[in-house]
């Protein structure tokens, strides 16, 4: 697991000498080494490596990562170029177009969100191939728990989309006035019917960031 090396290391740092971390960091070398695990080592951290905790302007939770071969990359919600658009996004770009007119991209790579200030971070950083969930217990939750308290401390606003129940659970952790709070169901084709679509979150956003002297993210893919 490459460390994290830009400023969310040293408000981190406390949580990497912990039992917990210590114990998850054991167990994940260890499934990395027998089993199939997604994203690839080098990019487990990428939500933390591609938006510096200085330029996190908005953060989207997702749960844990894709679990087939060549999708996740560290990166919430997010494929590389080439694969195959998973359902979920596929929800999120028809939201999108809906609400501020974006064209449906070809490909499911975020980055340039990311590159802007969107914390793309699952609350799950690993997964075993083709068993959603399987990391679930293991102390990752209390990690991205961590830093999302960080980000809860920041003296500047921020705003948190929480699709879905897992994600919606940490609302309670988010107690700074300076923040918004979107809430929707999950955008997944199980549940995005029940008010994922038509929550507008993506303009909502942006005004909020204008309001507060920010630049909007350019949500066009």
């Amino acid at each position: 697991m490459p460390p994290i090396s830009n400023d969310w290391l040293e408000p981190l740092k406390e949580e990497f000498g912990k039992e917990y971390y210590r114990n998850l960091y054991k167990t994940i070398n260890e499934e990395y080494r027998t089993q199939t695990v997604y994203p690839a080592a080098d990019d487990l951290f990428n939500a933390f490596h591609f938006t510096p905790l200085s330029k996190v302007k908005v953060v989207i939770l997702g749960q844990d990562p894709y679990h087939n071969e060549g999708q996740a990359h560290g990166l919430c919600f997010s494929v590389k170029k080439g694969v195959e658009i998973p359902p979920s996004l596929v929800n999120i770009y028809k939201e999108l177009h809906d609400d501020l007119g974006c064209s449906i991209p070809d490909h499911g790579y975020l980055k340039k969100w990311a590159d802007q200030g969107v914390l793309l971070l699952n609350t799950v950083l690993t997964v075993r191939a083709h068993e959603a969930n399987s990391h679930r217990g293991l102390g990752w939750e209390e990690f991205t728990d961590a830093a999302i308290r960080i980000l809860n401390e920041q003296d500047r606003p921020i705003v948190f989309m929480l699709w879905g129940s897992p994600a919606r659970a940490k609302k309670e952790m988010l107690t700074n006035p300076k923040h918004l709070i979107l809430e929707a169901p999950h955008p997944s084709p199980l549940s995005a019917y029940r008010g994922f679509f038509g929550c507008r979150h993506f303009s909502k956003c942006n005004a909020f960031l204008i309001k507060n002297g920010l630049d909007p993210i350019d949500w066009q893919i």
